[in-house]
């Protein structure tokens, strides 16, 4: 029994990511932090006939000047805010890198006409996405696992199986340092304005309220920083196996740890068990997907690891009372297959695999998963959780 789920076909993005682009990108990249530094900046300098690296931004401007020299960025391009670099013009499009919420700085860009490229999260509220989708902008959410060739395959497969009983997924995470010992980051910036900070935090804290109500600090960090922040990939996977909405049901923390239960609209249960783990030796990342045929299981190495295999194991019925087992690796690396997809969305207007919509979902699904652990704690929720997540 096969299950339609709409998406960018593989062959269609394959013919677009392979085509020559009718000119570089102008792209100016906000935010230059570890994930800037070890993926995003050398997959766009990868690519001088797709992308040229037009303006950075950053309010360390140490940092700034120093990738900015790396990059061959001129000078005069580089800023301190992110307004300066929208006001500065002479982009085509921007790639908001920076933590925190990203509706408002999104939605400056899509004011400034320009194309945006946005990691996770889009938002901490329902608000912000719904006044993002107002402006109707070009906006591609940085989900890159649905870039993974081993995930189209899983997805592929998927639709030709019966319905899956149960989806299952864990998540062993280390700290973030070991992860990125090889990608020769600059030192930790020490030229930042203690104020600017301040102000930054305090405005994570109101969106935060916004969404959630006055709840104690840690839940609001849970929030933003775990289920928005990282556990969000895990959700997008498994609409673009399986197919959506999540609707949250169970959700515990102890320790540094994290489990959230929740079932699709088939009836499809899911079991995610995020863990933060100090002296876990690598990240690990596991989605098991069971059906009456048998079973599939996708394996992810830690994000940073550029061409890092992704392994996907399929378990099925060999006949003769024995199974049948196969496993393929795929090392054809997931972030940069998202930014030649992003310049096909661009140049071609292919549709991205994730944009307002996938992102607003994932403010829903998050917003019921702390509601769901704070009526646990005996915590009230106020804000865009209490209502209904229309």
């Amino acid at each position: 029994m096969g299950r339609e789920l709409p998406t960018l076909a593989d062959s269609e993005l394959e013919h677009l990511v392979t085509e020559p682009a009718t000119g570089p990108l102008r792209v100016g990249v906000i935010g230059l932090g570890a994930v800037a530094q070890s993926v995003h900046l050398p997959l766009l300098a990868k690519h001088p006939e797709r992308f040229r690296i037009s303006a950075v931004c950053d309010l360390s401007r140490s940092t700034c000047a120093a990738l900015g020299d790396r990059f061959a960025v001129d000078a005069a391009r580089r800023f301190g805010s992110a307004e300066e670099l929208l006001a500065a013009g002479d982009l085509d499009a921007v790639a908001i890198l920076t933590p925190g919420s990203h509706g408002e700085l999104a939605a400056a860009a899509a004011n400034a006409g320009l194309a945006v490229f946005c990691e996770k999260p889009l938002a901490y509220t329902v608000a912000e996405a719904d006044a993002l989708a107002a402006l109707e902008p070009r906006l591609m959410l940085g989900y890159m696992k649905l870039y993974d060739p081993a995930v189209e395959r899983a997805r592929q497969l998927l639709a030709d199986r019966p319905a899956a009983r149960s989806i299952e997924v864990t998540v062993l995470h280390p700290p973030d340092a070991p992860q990125l010992a090889h990608a020769g980051l600059l030192p930790a910036a020490t030229d930042v304005d203690a104020a600017v900070l301040a102000d930054l935090s305090a405005a994570d804290d109101a969106t935060i309220r916004s969404a959630l109500g006055d709840v104690p600090r840690e839940l609001g960090r849970l929030y933003s920083n775990v289920i928005l922040g990282s556990i969000v990939h895990d959700l997008a996977v498994i609409r673009y196996l399986a197919g959506g909405p999540l609707e949250v049901e169970y959700v515990d923390t102890w320790e540094t740890s994290v489990a959230l239960v929740g079932r699709l609209a088939d009836g499809t249960r899911v079991s995610i068990r995020w863990h933060y783990l100090e002296g876990y030796p690598a990240y690990r990342e596991e989605v098991r997907v069971h059906d009456e045929h048998g079973s599939l299981s996708l394996t992810f190495a830690a994000p940073y690891l550029l061409h890092a295999p992704t392994v996907l194991r399929v378990v099925d019925d060999g006949g003769n009372g024995s199974e049948h087992v196969s496993e393929t690796r795929s090392t054809v690396e997931a972030f940069e297959r998202q930014w030649l997809a992003f310049s096909a969305f661009v140049h071609e207007d292919a549709t991205p695999r994730a944009g307002i919509a996938e992102g607003r979902l994932d403010i829903v699904a998050s917003q019921r998963a702390a509601a769901v652990l704070a009526g646990r704690q005996g915590v009230v929720v106020g804000g865009e959780a209490a209502g209904d997540g229309a």
